[in-house]
């Protein structure tokens, strides 16, 4: 399995931007969702546990509030990933569909396997439940982007474009 970014470094940049989001939500703990879903995009698309002690810190939260969150939610890591998180589908109309062809297009092309990340730490490839995209199947989820009725090839040529940065 390959990992980027074993050595998290929170820069002093990437601290000045995870305390302003977190003081923005101080006194509202009832918007942890908004305030992970930001700071992760902050902090590797991860929570190492130097972020989660200044969230706690600039939000009066638990860390152990914050990690019941992290570890629950399939969208969160503790764990560090890359740029791009890329995330198939596995739910029963995907597969019916051609999840499995489109998944190993995509697994070929970028040279890992789901759950790892690529030796530059540019994409990390996931299982994830249901997209709520069931009539349009298969379907990946980037970062925030959804594609939908992909078929390997497709799949494949998406993540070239990507690979060459001519998707951002």
């Amino acid at each position: 399995m390959s990992t980027a970014k074993t050595d998290w470094v929170v820069t002093p940049e990437m601290e000045q931007e995870i305390i302003s989001v977190a003081k923005r939500y101080h006194d509202e703990p009832h918007q942890l969702m908004r305030i992970l879903l930001a700071i992760q995009k902050i902090a590797y698309n991860s929570f190492p546990r130097e972020v989660a002690v200044l969230v706690s810190r600039e939000t009066g939260l638990p860390e152990a509030d914050l990690y019941s969150y992290i570890t629950y939610y399939a969208m969160f890591s503790a764990e560090p990933r890359g740029k791009f998180v890329i995330r198939m589908c596995e739910s029963a109309p995907c597969h019916v569909r051609g999840a499995k062809a489109v998944m190993e297009a995509i697994s070929r092309t970028l040279g890992i396997e789901p759950g790892e990340t690529t030796k530059d730490g540019r994409f990390t490839l996931e299982y994830c439940q249901c997209l709520g995209m069931c009539v349009e199947a298969p379907c990946i989820l980037i970062n925030d982007k959804v594609y939908k009725d992909l078929t390997p090839g497709r799949a494949a040529k998406l993540m070239e474009d990507y690979m060459s940065g001519e998707v951002e």
